[in-house]
């Protein structure tokens, strides 16, 4: 009898190294493993040895770092996309990716189902699942964790059982996930907020603020109709922009984040993020909105990213809701083409230089100079008309005081007859 065969969004450790047992044994089926590389900074050969090593039937190695930086970090900086107004949705943005590589691993194995090592409380099974179904909808879906009733020490003890090795750092009390846009830890004290986040242990990317430079590092980060397209006057990929703006961030200690995040299963939850290039970028590009955009356009897309920042967050990166979101968006970034410059310094990322072609500030209306091509007498006539309803308003307000409320007027209106 052939077995079934399903595939896992395996990443080496030792939650889908368990699962992937799990399954042999649970479902019968043989596994096929599949990771890509969003920049999570791990050794793919090996997690592919280890993988075999665990008998999959095959197993997939994909470098996502250039099409994750376009065509999923882009679009996030383009909406100045920060979900409840501070995560730049980093682990959100990955999600899709890597269903949809999933997909397209099953369909060429032409597997029975897909799998992933998401937990009943979490986000990351609402992303994937979704995605799962909009572009498979005939694939099972197996979610392990959301089955087993193991428990951390539980989960080690079976491990030992069945050969999976247990990696060194299993004793640790944070599950980290990260990729090129962002590294989030969970776990351990950090479920506490009532309890500061410890100074060790936490963070790799940055570093404290006191141990930061106490010189300032400024950076110009050229944009392309609202992408990052070179540093200091030099043409630089995707990828690269992302690891230079996460090194020089992290140095200064810029894009620690801790708060208070609403999950998308109900859940209130305390989150930690570190977010360097994501910070320093978003900062940048906000900025040079402000200069190429007309304040309506600027009003409305502030609603625009809150929305498309919501929806991503919330699993709906295939939704056609958010195609039409990324239309209005797009057209906003046809004049977003500039360059910032970013000073770098003791935990913040500001801009304090900025230039464009498509600049609206001009500078013979908006300079104290008196001889300016703006006639500051044509204000009179704009602040009556501006504030009109205003000043109404305020003088009903004192006629009443000196009055009282006026009474209605009856009017009695004549019932019609049939003649007309």
């Amino acid at each position: 009898m052939v077995k079934k065969k399903v595939v896992l969004a395996y990443s080496g450790g030792l939650d889908t190294s368990m699962m992937l047992k799990w399954i042999q044994a649970e479902y019968g089926m043989d596994v096929i493993s599949c990771i890509m590389d969003v920049g999570q900074q791990t050794d793919l050969k090996e997690v592919e040895e280890k993988a075999w090593s665990l008998g999959v039937l095959n197993h997939y190695t994909f470098d996502g770092k250039e099409e994750f930086a376009r065509e999923y970090v882009f679009p996030a900086v383009k909406a100045n996309a920060l979900y409840m107004g501070t995560y730049p949705v980093s682990s959100s943005l990955s999600r899709p990716l890597i269903a949809k590589k999933v997909v397209e691993v099953a369909e060429m194995e032409d597997a029975d189902a897909v799998a992933h090592g998401c937990t009943g409380k979490g986000n990351d099974q609402v992303r994937f699942d979704l995605t799962f179904k909009a572009l498979n909808p005939g694939l099972q879906i197996i979610a392990p964790v959301r089955e087993w009733k193991f428990d951390r020490n539980g989960q080690i003890e079976w491990a030992k059982e069945h050969g999976i090795p247990i990696p060194v750092t299993v004793d640790s009390p944070y599950s980290v996930d990260q990729n090129l846009w962002g590294r989030s830890i969970e776990g351990g004290i950090l479920e506490h907020p009532d309890q500061m986040v410890p100074d060790e242990g936490v963070w790799e990317w940055t570093v404290d603020i006191e141990d930061a430079p106490d010189v300032p590092e400024y950076v110009k980060i050229g944009f392309h109709e609202g992408v990052p397209s070179s540093i200091d006057g030099e043409d630089t990929g995707p990828v690269e922009i992302l690891q230079l703006l996460n090194k020089k961030g992290g140095e200064h200690g810029i894009g620690r984040i801790e708060h208070m995040e609403d999950r998308v299963v109900g859940l209130k939850t305390r989150e930690t993020y570190e977010i360097p290039a994501a910070e320093i970028i978003i900062n940048a590009h906000q900025d040079l909105e402000k200069m190429v955009l007309t304040k309506h356009q600027k009003a409305f897309k502030f609603q625009v990213e809150h929305t498309w920042a919501s929806i991503v967050y919330q699993g709906l990166w295939i939704d056609p809701f958010k195609q039409d979101l990324d239309a209005f968006i797009d057209s906003t970034q046809q004049n977003v083409t500039g360059v910032v410059t970013m000073k770098l310094f003791k935990g913040a990322a500001k801009p304090v230089a900025r230039e464009s072609p498509f600049s609206l500030y001009d500078y013979n209306l908006a300079s104290f100079d008196i001889n300016t091509h703006y006639d500051q007498g044509d204000a009179v006539g704009f602040i009556n008309l501006w504030g009109l309803p205003s000043v109404s308003a305020w003088n009903l307000k004192r006629k009443i005081a000196d009055e009282g409320i006026p009474e209605l007027k009856k009017k009695v209106v004549p019932v019609p007859t049939g003649d007309s």
